[in-house]
């Protein structure tokens, strides 16, 4: 929110908009937009029933709630119907994304999920947390559990010799040492540990970092178990030789690395299957086919009542089918919030799942 949007008196006449809702809005789900003078979005909104939510904020307190100090920016309200609950999200959503509104928390959505990153720059490092907006950055997850993806993700850095210093952090390679006129020494002592390859002092090389990286992503997409293969051999290892206290220590080691692999899995099938043809009843009978591949929604139509509209709805969905399968690797960050906005919707209402059809079966 910028300084200038939230004003101490009204910009309208908010008894005249309070009537004038009262009056036009409709008990039903919708979309909707608070306007500046200028006709400019301050802000986008969803209802499931758009008369009692407007009205709530005519309610709101000012300035304590964000609802008053949102309908004091604005000069207007405007509003569209939509046939459903799911489409007014995933209408807020678009809007959102087109109009960049000042009063909404952009990617909200991420900020409730942790996602592994790993970044760009010359020494990417891997964290995880919110989604990084970096463009070279890629991105895997959704997880749950916070806690133990951050120890998942330092285990795997440990064992790769991955940095986690700042990003800002200067980085010289091996190789460029005629640069400087006196060895350098790491910054932190994770590389005496032997916990990392030490890229910020010239003591790797890197092609073997960027080696390291490939690894650490293969591991996150399930293409390698390489890093977990290397904890088992020392844990054996410490066994055999009676050092039952340091197997332990690796032991911890392999459970966290295995619950970031098994998570980096599940997280990828929850995106994969959702693939199918979603029928969304609308609340005055107008259902709603929306063709969804991968977590994101590719098409949407009136759903087909007639032999005319399911062939033509069938072309559409052969048309997708001859498209190449969406990578399974790292999350695209375009899509990403509107994936997540359809992996929460059938979290919440697993009943909508019986209302799926695989794109195969209208072909």
């Amino acid at each position: 929110m910028s300084a200038g949007t939230a004003l101490a008196l009204p910009l309208t006449d908010l008894p005249a908009l309070r009537l004038r809702v009262a009056r036009l809005a409709e008990p039903r789900p919708a979309v909707y937009r608070m306007l500046d003078p200028a006709g400019r979005v301050l802000y986008v909104g969803k209802a499931k029933r758009l008369r009692a939510r407007l009205l709530s904020y005519f309610r709101a307190r000012y300035p304590a709630d964000k609802g008053a100090r949102i309908l004091h920016a604005a000069h207007d309200i405007a509003w569209d119907y939509v046939p459903s609950e799911f489409a007014a999200y995933l209408t807020e959503l678009r809007l959102i994304r087109q109009y960049r509104p000042p009063f909404n928390v952009q990617m909200n959505r991420t900020r409730r999920a942790t996602f592994v990153t790993v970044g760009g720059g010359v020494a990417p490092r891997i964290t995880c947390g919110a989604p990084s907006t970096r463009p070279d950055a890629l991105l895997y997850g959704p997880f749950g559990a916070p806690g133990r993806v951050a120890l998942g993700v330092r285990t795997l850095n440990d064992l790769l010799g991955i940095r986690d210093c700042a990003e800002r952090m200067p980085i010289v390679f091996a190789g460029q040492g005629d640069l400087f006129e006196s060895p350098q020494h790491a910054a932190c002592p994770r590389y005496d540990f032997g916990l990392c390859l030490g890229p910020c002092a010239g003591l790797v090389a890197e092609s073997d970092y960027r080696r390291r990286i490939g690894t650490a992503i293969a591991f996150l997409e399930g293409r390698t178990i390489q890093p977990i293969d290397r904890i088992v051999a020392a844990m054996s290892d410490h066994a055999a030789r009676g050092e039952f206290e340091l197997a332990a220590r690796w032991r911890e080691r392999f459970e966290s690395l295995e619950w970031l692999l098994a998570a980096s899995t599940r997280s990828r099938s929850a995106i994969e299957v959702l693939t199918f043809v979603y029928r969304d009843p609308g609340v005055y009978g107008d259902d709603r086919a929306y063709l969804v591949r991968h977590g994101t929604v590719r098409a949407a139509f009136p759903f087909p009542t007639t032999p005319i509209e399911r062939e033509a709805f069938v072309g559409v969905v052969k048309d997708e089918l001859a498209r190449p399968a969406p990578a399974t690797g790292p999350l695209a960050v375009a899509t990403l919030d509107e994936v997540l906005l359809v992996m929460g919707w059938f979290r919440r209402h697993p009943d909508a799942l019986r209302r799926t059809t695989p794109l195969e079966e209208w072909v």
